[in-house]
């Protein structure tokens, strides 16, 4: 409760620049996922988005977040920890970080498709 009046008492510019901030990490992040032809769930509030790697043949969201942090150097959370549904086509991504994190990680992900193609031994599908 102590924190709830704390926060009552912040201005509306602290909630407008706060607003401001995540918006644009939001649009970076999620404008070069478009960019780079990636299907994605439009976050509507949250500061993750959560990326469709069907069009890879995943069948296994924890194996490909693995082999995708090992291999692309982007790490990601299988989207299947979050459901009780039994889906695996999806990875979550947080973007609430500085430009210069989401730019590398923007530029790491653009070489995500050549390299799933030129993968060996692939254990997710």
């Amino acid at each position: 409760m102590e924190a709830a009046v704390v926060g009552l008492n912040f201005s509306d510019a602290y909630y407008k620049e706060l607003q401001d901030h995540y918006t644009h990490m939001k649009k970076l992040f999620v404008g070069g996922l478009a960019n780079l032809g990636f299907q994605f769930t439009e976050p509507q509030g949250a500061y993750y988005v959560l990326m469709d790697v069907s069009e890879f043949g995943v069948k296994d969201d924890y194996k490909f977040a693995e082999w995708m942090t090992a291999n692309v150097g982007v790490a990601a959370v299988p989207g299947s920890s979050f459901f009780h549904e039994d889906i695996h086509n999806l990875i979550r991504f947080h973007f609430a970080k500085e430009d210069a994190t989401l730019n590398e990680a923007l530029t790491r992900l653009e070489k995500l498709k050549k390299k799933v193609n030129n993968a060996q031994n692939i254990d997710w599908r």
